[in-house]
């Protein structure tokens, strides 16, 4: 051992091992404060990259699934309008095949006509109100559901328009048909007819688009999951090994700072050496 009064080596050692204790005491409660074991590109370069990467396909699952939902709701207020409509298409064939009763009435005959007619200016009411944040896949116009399924938006699940107005392709009786007279209720009969297997088929159609989209939200749920648990083991701080390495860390400042300090009497000693 050197005595010296320029150059402390003892006392320098023992900075430089309180400096990297105070270092690594200020990484462990960073890591307590934020959850996080890598929470910047300078902790882990790598990982940090990877991890913000998932995130960002995390936030596009977000999207998906907010795409999804509305589509799935969109679909059910066709569902629903369709069902009506459907519902309205068994009473007004009942209506036409009493009215198509060759002993019936006029009175009577004209009583189903009008209900026969009510019941057919509904379906153009309830056509109008199946919307849903401003698409309606049953009028007469070009509305499709069109969902985004992945988190770049380069796939979808798409559910076509059906037209269910009056005189349309599925509904060819128009908004003027009755059923007054006893040969207008007979050919009503097969119309209506024709039009409820329309509209089923249409239901059919309605429900396997629909449930398409409830299975890939389920989907894109367990994915988004799954991505969030993956972020979690990349960067999240494991907080029951970094609470013992902050005790430890702790302690170990302690004793660094006792250690320095006793490195710093050390040159005292040269004062005996000259009878101080």
């Amino acid at each position: 051992m050197s005595f010296s009064v320029n150059t402390n080596a003892s006392a320098l050692s023992a900075l430089l091992n309180l400096n990297k204790t105070t270092t690594d005491l200020e990484t462990v409660q960073t890591r307590i404060n934020t959850g996080l074991k890598i929470s910047s590109a300078k902790d882990n370069a790598a990982i940090f990259s990877i991890a913000q990467g998932l995130r960002a396909d995390l936030k596009g699952y977000n999207a998906v699934k907010q795409s999804l939902d509305r589509s799935i709701s969109t679909v059910d207020i066709a569902l629903a309008a369709g069902g009506s409509i459907s519902d309205l298409l068994i009473e007004m064939k009942e209506k036409a095949v009493a009215a198509a009763d060759s002993g019936l009435d006029q009175t009577s005959r004209d009583a189903l006509a009008e209900d026969f007619e009510a019941l057919r200016d509904q379906i153009t009411t309830i056509i109008n109100n199946a919307e849903f944040n401003g698409t309606n896949i049953l009028d007469s116009g070009a509305d499709v559901i069109v969902a985004i399924t992945n988190p770049d938006a380069t796939q979808t699940i798409t559910v076509d328009h059906q037209n269910l107005t009056l005189g349309g392709p599925n509904i060819t009786f128009t908004a003027g048909a009755t059923i007054n007279t006893q040969t207008l209720a007979a050919a009503m009969v097969s119309t209506v007819d024709t039009a409820l297997d329309n509209v089923n088929s249409v239901l059919t159609s309605l429900g396997a688009g629909g449930k398409s989209l409830e299975a890939q939200r389920v989907f894109s749920d367990k994915i988004a999951d799954t991505i969030e648990v993956g972020i979690g083991n990349l960067v999240d701080a494991d907080m029951a090994k970094e609470s013992a390495n902050l005790q430890s860390l702790q302690v170990k400042q302690q004793l660094g700072v006792q250690a320095l300090s006793i490195a710093n009497q050390a040159p005292q000693a040269i004062l005996n050496l000259f009878g101080g």
